[in-house]
């Protein structure tokens, strides 16, 4: 249905529950190396329960080569630096949404470059720097996942 990516991501037990996320929503979970840890790591299938081995999962050496392999989707990045909401975007079945790493986010070169692919999720308390990115990934997906039913 959609497409999850982590860039570059950090911790195995966001990864492990994304990797469930996108099994309960019929979505593909798309790594982007490098990995801040290994796919055999116990945290990974910890957070995956026994789900993890039926993940839709794809590993990339990098996001050109993601995206080189679907020259006719949709990517939507997903950053607290954006002006614009997840809630004021038309979503549509196989649009790609990219999350950063856990620790530093997305690169400002590639939000710079993209900015009308540049979504954030609204936060009521401004000083809350961040949410959880498998939080992010379950909001958004599900919005989109509500857009298209």
């Amino acid at each position: 249905m959609f497409n999850l990516v982590f860039f570059e991501p950090e911790i195995p037990q966001n990864t492990g529950a994304a990797g469930r996320l996108c099994l309960a929503t019929g979505s593909t979970l798309h790594l982007i190396k490098p990995l801040g840890f290994s796919l055999d790591d116990k945290a990974v299938r910890r957070a995956g329960l026994d789900y993890w081995k039926e993940v839709p999962l794809k590993v990339w050496d990098s996001l050109p080569d993601l995206q080189a392999a679907h020259p006719d989707s949709r990517f939507w990045l997903l950053s607290t630096k954006a002006s614009r909401t997840h809630w004021d975007t038309s979503f549509q079945e196989g649009d790609f949404f990219i999350f950063g790493p856990e620790s530093r986010g997305l690169p400002e070169s590639l939000l710079s470059e993209h900015p009308d692919e540049t979504l954030k999720i609204p936060m009521q308390v401004s000083s809350t720097r961040s949410l959880n990115v498998a939080t992010s990934a379950a909001i958004v997906l599900y919005e989109a996942w509500r857009q298209i039913q």
